[in-house]
């Protein structure tokens, strides 16, 4: 079974490389020699004439297989990008609740928090407000599937939301939900993908951070070795690197006063979503600053009632405010690495030492939402990804099951069903396509299937959560899309 887990520092065949081509992303001139511009049509054929990661079974494909013959094709969307930041409403100091970015340490591209030139490390969390009837369009982890990121883009455009990469409908949002690269052959290949959609709809596309949007993670998982043998041992993405630094850990989403909450692993006890959520403004910011877990746990004794001996261990252990300095330093960011419990009669709160991040069950969660809404604003739901495993097992099996969307809790089941097969969990799980969002659930969206859990478990079909809301909360409603992917 394959399950994420913090890790050191990579080793100094890593590192080396990083500092020595540093002056790469500092005097990148990209816009010297022009990348060529790839139509949506011509892009979707490179992309589906290549192998599929089941063919490959853990290889690349050769050069003249490659979608991209050049890697500048990616930097210059990237800095693209970073121009396009600079002139957006995370760069307006008036959209910044509490602590602001300093514009010369945050917007400088040729520094970063793991460069010899250092900066320092600064999540943040996103408030987006849509308009009533919004759709927000959900995928979970593609892990470097761009088979399967075509097959739902082509689903898209036959539907009428897009034309090309162009949004058509003004209504259509769409939230990526982290873990783009890695145990893939083609990050590079969804990496540019998202750019041309972020670039092509900067108000309508949004991705947010998920764990492996780390470079200590992409230089273990695969990531920076596919770079290399696509483009050159000496062919860095640095500038890919930097560029995780802008996406949010966590989008607070919504439409009126209701919010989801939308992000890659699990809830953040150390962080108070209230300021930002109670801000005036479609578009607001937040620095996660000093996470303040032993305060939260503190002021709110009844959060986890009489904790026994154990639980008592692991929150004196766990339960510490810090300041990150990475992803995973002194701690894990829960935004980024946390999992939710499978069943209501999990424990209150856990810890998965393989991964170092916290569990988090049903009363915990609820508690949390609660406390999040105490505003006028109100935090009704969470919409995530990140919980995957390359074999069978519990969480796996209902993600299947349900078609790809799992609602964590659900009364119809229990601890009891714990090894039931996806076949009888059809009876028990919802499956429905269209399904109502309670408020303060949890929803789980599946690993895109071109991949090595979509091998593992077995099924062939890519999902999307569309979440279409409406001026009540009370009739928002999921609708659970599933796309067939060839594999061959």
């Amino acid at each position: 079974m394959i399950r994420n887990k913090p890790m050191a520092s990579p080793g100094i065949e890593v590192i080396r490389p990083l500092f020595v081509l540093v002056l790469a992303l500092v005097c990148l001139d990209v816009g010297r020699v022009a990348a060529e511009e790839i139509g949506y049509s011509d892009w979707k054929d490179r992309c589906l004439k290549t192998p599929s990661n089941r063919t490959l079974r853990g290889r690349f494909p050769s050069k003249d297989q490659l979608p991209l013959k050049d890697f500048r094709a990616v930097q210059q969307l990237v800095e693209k990008l970073f121009v396009q930041t600079r002139q957006a409403a995370i760069a307006q100091p008036s959209n910044w609740v509490g602590e602001k970015p300093v514009p010369e340490e945050f917007f400088d591209t040729r520094r970063a928090y793991f460069m010899r030139s250092a900066i320092r490390f600064q999540p943040f969390a996103q408030k987006l407000v849509a308009e009533p009837g919004a759709e927000l369009v959900f995928h979970g982890d593609f892990h470097g599937d761009i088979r399967s990121f075509i097959s739902t883009l082509e689903w898209l455009n036959r539907s009428g939301r897009m034309s090309g990469f162009q949004i058509k409908r003004p209504n259509t949002y769409l939230m990526f939900l982290g873990d783009y690269t890695d145990r893939g052959a083609y990050g590079v290949e969804v990496i540019y993908t998202l750019l041309r959609l972020k670039l092509a709809n900067p108000h309508r596309v949004f991705f947010v951070r998920g764990n492996h949007e780390d470079f200590r993670l992409t230089a273990r998982y695969g990531f920076l070795k596919e770079v290399q043998t696509k483009y050159g041992r000496d062919t860095m993405p640095l500038s890919i690197w930097r560029m995780y630094d802008f996406l949010p850990v966590v989008i607070y989403a919504g439409v009126g006063d209701d919010f989801v909450q939308c992000n890659h692993g699990g809830m953040e006890p150390g962080f108070d979503p209230r300021p930002l959520l109670n801000a005036s403004g479609p578009r607001k910011f937040r620095m996660l600053g000093e996470l303040s877990r032993a305060k939260f746990l503190s002021d709110h004794p009844d959060w986890l009632s009489t904790p026994d001996a154990k639980l008592k261990r692991l929150l004196d252990a766990r339960m510490v405010d810090f300041r990150p300095r990475s992803p995973t330093v002194p701690a894990t960011i829960g935004f980024m690495w946390s999992d939710y419990s499978v069943f209501a009669d999990d424990p209150a709160l856990s810890f998965d030492p393989r991964r170092g991040a916290f569990v988090f069950g049903q009363s915990a969660t609820r508690y949390l939402l609660g406390f999040a809404s105490g505003g006028r604003a109100k935090l009704r739901s969470v919409f995530r990804a990140h919980q995957h495993s390359s074999v069978p097992n519990a969480m796996m099996n209902r993600l299947v099951a349900s078609n790809g969307s799992f609602r964590h809790w659900q009364a119809t089941d229990g601890r009891r069903r714990a090894t039931s097969t996806k076949t009888d969990l059809k009876s028990v799980i919802e499956t429905k396509r269209q399904r109502p969002v309670p408020d303060r659930s949890v929803w789980t969206l599946n690993v895109a299937p071109d991949s090595l859990y979509g091998i593992g478990n077995s099924y062939a079909f890519d999902t999307i959560g569309i979440l279409k809301t409406s001026r009540s909360f009370e009739d928002w409603r999921l609708e659970v899309v599933n796309v067939p992917v060839e594999m061959e």
